[in-house]
């Protein structure tokens, strides 16, 4: 029958909508951007797993992109634990394998849905920014 799909992923003091790419914490939408996006995605996805920086490579990046894949894989890294307030020397979110790659640390637990309701939350907020949380 399979794994049922998870929409909703809390961790932290966050709540993932996994389907509308938005990420929330304490029931404000929280901005988060392109690749370091599709880089908490990929994590979340892979709790407790060692998430290897050429996984995050090829996942991010096309092979004929022509940038610096070291120095953009640990700005996006960098910018990600900016987002959730974490840090490289104490981290409760991702967790740095130096040479490896990354490991996603916090419990993971599916919801069926967050315990507030985004729209409603949002639209009674006077600083709810547009659009969505996520852009991929």
């Amino acid at each position: 029958m399979g794994t049922p799909f998870r929409r909703y992923v809390r961790f932290g003091s966050f709540h993932l909508d996994l389907q509308q790419q938005e990420l929330f914490k304490d029931g404000s939408r929280v901005r988060v951007q392109g690749k370091v996006c599709e880089a908490l995605l990929i994590l979340v996805e892979n709790p407790g797993e060692v998430v290897t920086r050429e996984t995050l490579r090829a996942r991010l990046w096309p092979t004929n992109t022509q940038i610096n894949y070291d120095a953009n894989v640990n700005t996006t890294v960098n910018t990600l634990r900016q987002v959730l307030g974490d840090s490289p020397d104490r981290p409760a979110f991702v967790e740095t394998l130096p040479r490896k790659g990354y490991t996603f640390i916090a419990n993971v637990d599916s919801l069926a849905k967050p315990a507030f309701t985004a729209a409603t939350d949002l639209a009674s907020s006077p600083h709810a920014p547009e659009g969505k949380g996520f852009h991929v």
